[in-house]
């Protein structure tokens, strides 16, 4: 049984409408929803000028698939959304990034796990912690004690939503 943590974004258009259907199109390609984090808006990550973002964490498990296959999921539901990727950190439909398979590292260079920026990244480890509160970022430690050493306004810029997934 493969396991995967993704983490979904979205800052253009209906943004839950595109998380939904992110979760819509994991489903169609035979993944099973374990776990679906709450809702957070944060503002955007990397200093291109944009809305807000909703994101979420989703764990999801599959007998038959690879790291690759969690990848190639993630790209069908941007593509899905109309992701385009004019601009890196810039707005998007849909972002989905694999940030966890099973434990497992690579560095290879189209899909690093687990995900290079995870650690680091209030908006992926809030909503992690909601699904997995003993989860571990491979080779970085448990999630909550990275999360626990943020910076408290990163941790604050991290605010509940009432929008819902699942």
């Amino acid at each position: 049984m493969s396991r995967a943590v993704l983490s979904l974004g979205s800052n253009i258009g209906d943004r839950a409408a595109n998380l939904r259907g992110a979760l819509a199109t994991l489903r169609a390609a035979g993944a099973r929803i374990v776990a679906v984090s709450p809702v957070y808006a944060t503002a955007p990550w990397g200093g291109v000028e944009q809305d807000d973002f909703l994101n979420a964490v989703v764990v999801a498990e599959d007998p038959d698939s690879r790291p690759w296959s969690w990848l190639a999921r993630a790209r069908a539901a941007e593509s899905r959304a109309g992701r385009t990727r004019d601009v890196r950190w810039g707005p998007r439909t849909l972002d989905v990034d694999v940030l966890d398979v099973d434990g497992t590292t690579s560095d290879d260079p189209e899909l690093t796990l687990p995900h290079p920026r995870a650690h680091d990244r209030a908006f992926v480890l809030v909503p992690w912690l909601d699904v997995d509160p003993d989860a571990v970022v491979a080779g970085r430690g448990r999630v909550a004690d990275l999360l626990a050493g943020l910076l408290p306004e990163e941790r604050a810029g991290v605010r509940r939503d009432p929008a819902e997934l699942a």
